[in-house]
């Protein structure tokens, strides 16, 4: 097990006393979001993204930063599994816990960061698959998140509306994003980024391989707003074309899916594209996998 500090005076539904709360499954879940945000950081090589190699895309990241964001929300995702134990079911006051726990969430990792938005997306997207899975330990994936999307289809009348880069895209090309993933039940991990690490594990790829196989099953699928943002649809279709190229060519185990997978890189990078809407589903995905061990 990671071992955390809560901070002092961080609200937790367990402290209420007719509420009933696992603290030690509520600390295992943390655990496995925040591993699975670590694992999708150190995967490499990723295309356009931070790597063990390179910040890719990104001027402002570092894979040490990656590693002090995902570590500086463990305390808030494990916030989250507690309030779906001590709720017990879904509906508006779970959201509006959900929503007061991932807002306090999002300003750990902007005090940690610097202000460097790195993790926004996956606090969402983990945040919803933590509590889903705290409700019901047992569930497999799919039942995680369908229950996980049912959640996120439930307004949060405390949230402030902001003029983020994904609702900009949303409005210039109608793409959904990460919201509209969640509200749907995470299609592109059950679909596609599961399967393939599945796959790729059973032909005998290295996990290392399994891994950047599923994030590029997600990238081939996945309207991107994060490429949308910084190079338009002409980045989008490079995106998803080259990942479509690489698992074609074999996938990340074959000499031909290696070649294409550093022509993808090279061509992100001059298009200054970075999939990161692929990234947090990636994590999640990684989640998923490992929650349905339990």
């Amino acid at each position: 097990m990671i071992a955390y500090a809560i901070p002092v005076g961080a609200a937790s539904a367990a402290k209420r006393p007719d509420l009933q709360t696992d603290s030690a499954q509520a600390d295992r879940l943390a655990d496995l979001a925040v591993e699975a945000l670590i694992d999708e950081a150190d995967l490499s090589p990723k295309p356009g993204l931070v790597d063990r190699r390179s910040s890719g895309a990104h001027t402002d990241m570092t894979l040490a930063l990656m590693h002090a964001s995902a570590l500086a929300l463990w305390p808030c995702l494990r916030q989250m599994a507690e309030a779906a134990q001590a709720h017990g079911e879904i509906g508006q006051p779970l959201r509006a816990e959900l929503g007061r726990i991932g807002r306090a969430g999002e300003q750990a990792m902007l005090a940690t960061t610097g202000g460097i938005n790195t993790h926004r997306g996956a606090i969402w997207a983990l945040g919803l698959l933590v509590a889903a899975q705290a409700l019901d330990a047992k569930a497999d994936p799919q039942a995680v998140a369908a229950r996980a999307g049912r959640i996120a289809l439930i307004d949060d009348p405390a949230a402030i509306a902001q003029d983020s880069h994904g609702i900009q895209v949303r409005h210039r090309y109608g793409a959904g994003g990460a919201r509209e993933q969640a509200q749907q039940g995470f299609p592109a991990v059950l679909e596609h980024g599961l399967p393939q690490l599945r796959r790729s594990r059973a032909a005998g790829a290295s996990e290392n391989q399994a891994r950047l196989d599923a994030l590029l099953a997600i990238m081939a699928a996945l309207s991107d707003t994060c490429v949308l943002w910084r190079a338009g649809p002409q980045g989008l279709q490079a995106m998803q074309a080259g990942a479509r190229a690489v698992l074609d060519a074999g996938g990340c185990a074959s000499l031909d899916g290696r070649r294409e997978l550093r022509l993808l890189d090279a061509q992100l990078l001059q298009l200054n594209a970075s999939p990161g809407g692929a990234a947090d589903l990636l994590a999640a995905c990684l989640f998923l996998d490992k929650a349905g061990s339990l």
